[in-house]
């Protein structure tokens, strides 16, 4: 993971990639859905805020039903496919308690991403989801290999 080149996700942004390069991203309720073909040696990710897009405006991969289909596309166009790629899901800590589960958006953001890869037929070969703390993503897009930190709340 060291010599490659390096891309950070920001939220509401995807990536896929043919050459190595090494991915990161920070997630709190936000997900990140890594997506691997293990034939072409492709790989991908993206980092969404929120569970759905409501039709509404621009639709952007800030949502993660618009977020997972481009990156399934992208993963496509490079041609990769579907019954190839896998799927590592990561992030949806609960950050900001609260009783209402409309507001639980970490928890509807896994929900959205195990959801869709099932409808898909991409099966989920690991996951790190929920929880109450935050984490740091490091992906290599040459092998899958995911690796994980997690951040600790400070209070200031």
């Amino acid at each position: 993971m060291g010599d490659q080149s390096k891309i950070f996700i920001y939220p509401g942004k995807l990536f896929a990639s043919k050459s190595p390069i090494l991915l990161s991203t920070i997630l709190g309720s936000c997900v990140a859905v890594c997506l691997y073909d293990d034939v072409k040696k492709i790989g991908g990710m993206n980092h969404y805020m929120l569970p759905l897009w409501n039709g509404e405006g621009l639709a952007s991969p800030k949502y993660g039903n618009v977020a997972i289909e481009a990156l399934i596309t992208k993963m496509l166009f490079f041609g990769c496919k579907k019954r190839n790629i896998k799927a590592k899901v990561f992030g949806g800590a609960s950050v900001i308690k609260t009783n209402h589960d409309l507001y639980n958006i970490g928890e509807r953001n896994i929900q959205l991403a195990e959801h869709i890869l099932e409808k898909e037929n991409i099966k989920i070969v690991a996951k790190s989801v929920g929880g109450f703390h935050g984490r740091k993503i490091l992906m290599s897009t040459d092998n899958f290999q995911v690796r994980q930190k997690y951040i600790e709340k400070k209070n200031f």
